[in-house]
């Protein structure tokens, strides 16, 4: 059995600003942290780097700039697995059919 400790951060974003940090903790929190966001169909990004950077922030401290980036990548392909794509898209993809 490993001694490294177990660690989840969970983020939300309303699609303004920055996302946040609105739950944290480890070991025991961490599992109960994650089982809630699995029962609630949360996709959960395992990055254990990631997590223990994450873990520094405060409850509702928004994300470093430096983080923009890799989250908003995230927060794309989480959009995409869940059907959700920008309306640009949906107009490109009429343009390309309407064209051939």
């Amino acid at each position: 059995m490993s001694n490294e400790k177990r660690l989840a951060v969970a983020l939300s974003y309303d699609g303004n600003g920055a996302p946040t940090v609105t739950a944290k903790g480890e070991d025991w929190l961490a599992e109960d942290i994650i089982a809630l966001a699995e029962q609630a169909g949360i996709v959960i990004h395992r990055d254990p780097a990631l997590a223990q950077y994450l873990s520094t922030l405060d409850l509702n401290e928004t994300i470093p700039r430096e983080l923009y980036l890799l989250i908003a990548e995230l927060l794309s392909f989480v959009y995409m697995l869940d059907g959700r794509y920008p309306e640009e898209w949906a107009q490109l993809h009429h343009k390309i059919s309407t064209s051939a």
